[in-house]
């Protein structure tokens, strides 16, 4: 029994060792061929028609491979969803919180802001049925975007253009998700470019204590 217990817990111990090698098998390329066959799936069949199978069948992959990779469906998708976006928000420093919010804007052209657009709101309506969803949704994308935007906040603090103890910098994320995800809402139209340039200036920036000249 103990010759025993002590070979099952050698073989574990290989396998957790070997798991970083088995990950690093997928080059770049193939995870972004992967995150692209995923956006295309959810924006044919929606998230609760999306399957395993369907994704290893698109990408000519085994379901073995993804379900080591990203643990199951939820997690694939919230990746997928966050590696489709052109830059992230920790990434900008052009030296002043206008510009850095501007240049962000305009990573994203009016086509993929449109599509993202779409993808999230089918997204947040399977959230409501789907825990795991929403749980892979906070982990992979709401924090680390938060925390990106919180590093980008305080370089402005830093610069002085905003107060440390401005209320509004708790808000500067929902001010930003509100503003891309109402507009089709209220006015049946995609967030574009120009229009989140003109929300960032005439919201977003006033309520951090910013003035635009």
């Amino acid at each position: 029994m103990a010759e025993a217990a002590k070979g099952a817990a050698t073989v574990a111990a290989a396998d957790a060792a070997s798991a970083p090698a088995r990950r690093s098998r997928i080059t770049p390329e193939r995870e972004a061929e992967l995150y692209q066959a995923v956006l295309d799936l959810l924006s044919e069949v929606g998230y609760d028609a999306l399957t395993m199978d369907a994704v290893a069948a698109r990408t000519r992959s085994s379901k073995a491979t993804l379900y080591r990779q990203w643990g199951g469906k939820a997690e694939l998708v919230v990746k997928a969803l966050r590696r489709g976006s052109p830059g992230q928000a920790g990434e900008i420093d052009t030296g002043s919180l206008r510009t850095d919010l501007h240049a962000l804007v305009t990573r994203q052209d009016d086509c993929y802001v449109e599509q993202k657009s779409a993808l999230m709101r089918g997204l947040a309506m399977a959230m409501h049925a789907n825990p795991d969803l929403r749980q892979a949704f906070r982990d992979h994308l709401i924090e680390p975007e938060t925390h990106a935007f919180r590093r980008l906040l305080q370089r402005a603090v830093d610069r002085g253009e905003v107060r440390a103890d401005c209320p509004a910098m708790d808000f500067m994320v929902h001010m930003l998700a509100g503003g891309f995800a109402v507009r089709t809402l209220i006015e049946d139209q995609p967030p574009t470019q120009e229009f989140l340039r003109s929300y960032i200036d005439a919201v977003v920036l006033p309520a951090l204590g910013v003035r635009v000249s």
